[in-house]
């Protein structure tokens, strides 16, 4: 990325226009998530279907052998984490602890399905922009994001940003989104480096209201989110 301090970038405005034209309008989003990495000391590897709808809506589902490894679902108000080999359920928790907790990657599903679209933020206002060496160009967000941009064959590229003690890289993309993207922080110590390649996207395909519900076997025992937390790649901080 750019280290320069660059120069005013006039069109700032009108270029983040046309590079988030797609993402801005993804009103559903329905991927699959080939994940690898790290949260501290414990190695993140799977697959994980995923479906969100705006405003808040998300519905993750691991992949196993014999049926899934975990469901964390929300309608937008309070998440369900149900894991059916042990039978146990986190009720009633912001859906953003819960993934914090269980993957260290601790986002809200609307910034969630932000960054994996290539809007990085839910509603992206620019605010202001700079023109930098080697084909580089920074945009600011409102609430503090920032893009950067690289110029190829008269066009403008996504290549990484910065959000709220983020940095994201966009290494590849297809099409009109994201192929892979990586997410990296340091959380109270704890670094978090996780890439995830997308396929079979699908954007603003109906998604039914239940999708983003969880049906939890009456037998299910209660699971805090402490207790999820201490089994968890943050477990101790």
């Amino acid at each position: 990325m750019p280290t320069d301090p660059g120069v005013p970038f006039a069109d700032f405005a009108q270029v983040h226009a046309q590079i988030s034209e797609a993402c801005r309008g993804v009103k559903t989003l329905t991927t699959e998530l080939a994940l690898s990495g790290r949260a501290g000391a414990q190695r993140l590897r799977g697959r994980v279907v995923a479906g969100f709808a705006r405003p808040a809506s998300m519905r993750l589902e691991g992949v196993a052998p014999f049926g899934p490894a975990f469901i964390l679902a929300t309608n937008g108000e309070a998440a369900t984490l149900l894991l059916p080999r042990d039978q146990r359920v986190v009720r009633n928790e912001p859906a953003e602890a819960i993934l914090g907790a269980l993957t260290g990657v601790d986002l809200a599903p609307a910034d969630l399905q932000a960054i994996l679209t290539g809007c990085v933020a839910a509603d992206p206002n620019p605010t202001g922009g700079r023109m930098h060496q080697n084909n580089w160009a920074s945009i600011d967000l409102a609430g503090g994001a920032r893009l950067f941009l690289q110029r190829q064959n008269n066009a403008w590229q996504l290549r990484a940003a910065t959000r709220a003690g983020w940095q994201l890289e966009y290494p590849v993309w297809q099409g009109r989104f994201p192929q892979t993207v990586r997410l990296r922080a340091d959380r109270s110590g704890v670094v978090v480096d996780l890439a995830a390649t997308l396929s079979q996207i699908e954007a603003n395909v109906p998604i039914e209201e239940r999708a983003f519900t969880v049906e939890v076997p009456a037998g299910a025992s209660a699971l805090t989110l402490g207790e999820l937390r201490d089994a968890g790649p943050l477990r101790g901080q």
